[in-house]
């Protein structure tokens, strides 16, 4: 940590440690606009704000509920800019929420079939005859 006119400045290392992510996730967040590039020392050391620890984990928490970088990016700039209603917040996450079902529904179709597949197969034999493998060329090729 710096001590600056005021006001407590992380270091990078001690930023990654905060947030609990390494610091090539904090470059690339930065690179993708989710934190804000930090002033520099004379020497050429970013020094972010204490702020940056909280929007660190902000960020970390709203990507376990499965946003992406640029859903995220939308919620940083909707939480910045006045006169964003709390609807607006709440539409995008009735959004995420709908997504989050399509992907469930998708992936209980994947596993239905792959359940079909496994059900064509005893698991003897020779690989050549693999009625799994057989199906899969033919979905494949149809």
């Amino acid at each position: 940590m710096v001590r600056g006119a005021s006001t407590e400045r992380l270091t990078i290392s001690t930023l990654a440690r905060l947030g609990s992510v390494n610091l090539e996730t904090v470059r690339y967040y930065e690179r993708q606009g989710l934190l804000a590039k930090p002033p520099r020392t004379a020497s050429g050391y970013r020094v972010f704000p204490r702020e940056a620890a909280q929007q660190l984990r902000f960020i970390k928490r709203v990507q376990e509920l499965g946003f992406s970088l640029g859903e995220i990016r939308e919620l940083l700039t909707l939480r910045m800019r006045p006169g964003t209603s709390r609807a607006t917040v709440r539409a995008r996450a009735q959004r995420k929420i709908t997504d989050i079902d399509q992907k469930i529904q998708t992936l209980q179709a994947m596993k239905k079939a792959l359940h079909g597949l496994i059900d064509r197969c005893d698991g003897c034999g020779p690989i050549g005859s693999c009625p799994i493998l057989q199906s899969l060329d033919e979905e494949v090729l149809a």
